[in-house]
């Protein structure tokens, strides 16, 4: 039997698998204190409620999960940022806040970035759990990607690149 042919929960992760969870435990970290602020930032309940319900929902499962990993094979944790407290909106001076809109599409394109990592780990993965992880976590930032997508739309928040319209060229 070769090395991968017991218990995969057994089997050593290799390098890519260990810079690809730790990288991405980090970045998660880093999501997760970004969301609080850009909480304190936003006036718009809609906003403030999905940034929320993803921190709970998408962000802190990850973090726990991807810790005990890490940590069940002897890998030391990122430096995870502290919490940030919770601010009044109008205590923070109107030139030094960030718009509602700047926010959303802002963390449409983090979830987006997090569909590429998962993407890219669960490709280079040789242990089908953590391939399997990461494919749960791909569904699920799939599905908070529709939710940013519907309320970027419905807030008329979305900014679309130029438009392409193979017909109105002319030669």
């Amino acid at each position: 039997m070769g090395i991968l042919d017991g218990n995969q929960k057994n089997e050593p992760m290799h390098y890519g698998e260990v810079y690809g969870i730790w990288s991405y435990l980090l970045a998660a970290q880093s999501a997760f204190v970004e969301n609080q602020v850009m909480v304190n930032h936003s006036g718009d309940k809609d906003l403030r409620k999905f940034l929320e319900d993803y921190n709970v929902n998408v962000l802190v499962p990850e973090i726990k999960e991807l810790s005990e990993l890490l940590k069940k094979n002897g890998i030391a944790l990122p430096p995870a940022p502290p919490d940030r407290a919770n601010a009044n909106l109008e205590d923070i001076p109107v030139g030094a806040r960030f718009m509602d809109p700047e926010i959303a599409n802002a963390r449409a394109h983090l979830i987006t970035a997090g569909l590429i990592a998962c993407s890219t780990i669960m490709g280079s993965s040789t242990r089908e759990d953590i391939a399997t992880m990461f494919s749960q976590f791909h569904t699920k930032k799939t599905k908070y990607g529709g939710m940013i997508l519907k309320l970027l739309k419905n807030k008329g928040w979305i900014i679309v690149p130029p438009l392409y319209n193979s017909g109105s060229h002319q030669d």
